[in-house]
């Protein structure tokens, strides 16, 4: 399997565990009474644990060795606290003001500022297929976001903020941590990224103060969310994103609805009407359209590594 392919495919099962994390947090949320804040902070402190502990029985003391640069101290810290914890705050943020709905499509303005982005630094346009991607993409994270209804767009100045800013910091963690990755390895930098991460998000929400009514399907849901949800998912996204890069990444990330609507149907019973089933539709023909092979010589889709000299 070629690099191209292979990223493609790590990206893909990344974001299918982001999904099945989405439902399972759902379900805490609705079921069980844990609140968002306290479930985003015991996430990033349990996955950067478990990753760490992961590296260390591989690697030893050589873990350490990411603090020893200043540079590399950081970059740590804002791949941590404004790529994914600050993600996390503002996505829920956003939720807080308007719907879940509403986070989402703005979140998935992040696709849109990464083109923008690596149009400007590498002076090339995008490939036709990309732009194709990023607008059946966009077209379908919003029918099922929205279900087609414009007027569920209507938010506060509040929301807009911290969704324009859920955005950015998507960004920031698709290209950000494109150094730390060829350095160290995918593994130790999200490891430290989300243990520095949750500790960023415990001076707001405190895991040690337990929340919610706690059984095993609740239990369950939890292990979930740290393990497949965040360690194998974000571990697999980065991978793929640094294989494939950053567009063709936060584009094929897209599958999490995808993934989310099919188990929230099953397993929590929710509705499907015609415009999520299109909104799938269009969201299955962006992965088929970025596992065509791109071309060397035009087009922006590169690893991050290759974006920073």
């Amino acid at each position: 399997m070629s690099r191209y392919k292979s990223g493609v495919l790590f990206t893909i099962i990344g974001a299918l565990f982001w999904g099945l994390s989405g439902t399972c947090g759902q379900f805490l949320l609705q079921f069980r009474g844990v609140t968002s804040g306290w479930l985003v902070s015991v996430r990033m402190l349990s996955a950067g644990l478990v990753l760490l502990l992961l590296c260390y029985k591989k690697e030893g003391k050589a873990i350490f060795r990411v603090w020893k640069e200043t540079k590399d101290r950081l970059d740590l810290f804002i791949f941590a606290a404004f790529g994914l914890a600050f993600c996390q705050f503002t996505y829920f943020s956003t939720i807080t003001y308007s719907n879940a709905g509403t986070a989402t499509v703005l979140q998935f303005l992040a696709p849109v500022l990464i083109m923008a982005y690596l149009s400007v630094k590498n002076k090339k346009m995008p490939r036709a297929m990309e732009l194709l991607a990023i607008c059946f993409a966009v077209a379908g994270i919003f029918l099922l976001a929205t279900h087609g209804q414009f007027d569920s767009l209507a938010i506060s100045k509040n929301a807009l903020v911290f969704g324009l800013l859920s955005a950015l910091s998507v960004v920031i963690y698709n290209l950000q941590p494109a150094r730390l990755i060829k350095t160290y390895g995918t593994l130790l930098a999200l490891g430290w990224g989300m243990l520095i991460g949750g500790i960023v998000l415990s001076f707001i929400y405190q895991p040690w103060q337990v929340i919610g009514t706690w059984d095993m399907p609740a239990l369950l849901s939890l292990a979930a969310i740290i393990v497949l949800g965040t360690v194998v998912s974000f571990s697999c996204y980065l991978e793929g994103v640094n294989r494939i890069g950053a567009t063709a990444g936060s584009l094929l990330s897209s599958a999490e609805p995808l993934a989310a609507t099919f188990l929230s149907v099953a397993w929590l019973k929710a509705s499907l009407d015609w415009t999520d089933a299109l909104g799938i539709g269009l969201i299955l023909s962006t992965v088929i359209l970025l596992t065509l092979k791109p071309k060397t010589a035009a087009g922006i889709a590169m690893a991050p590594s290759e974006l920073i000299q």
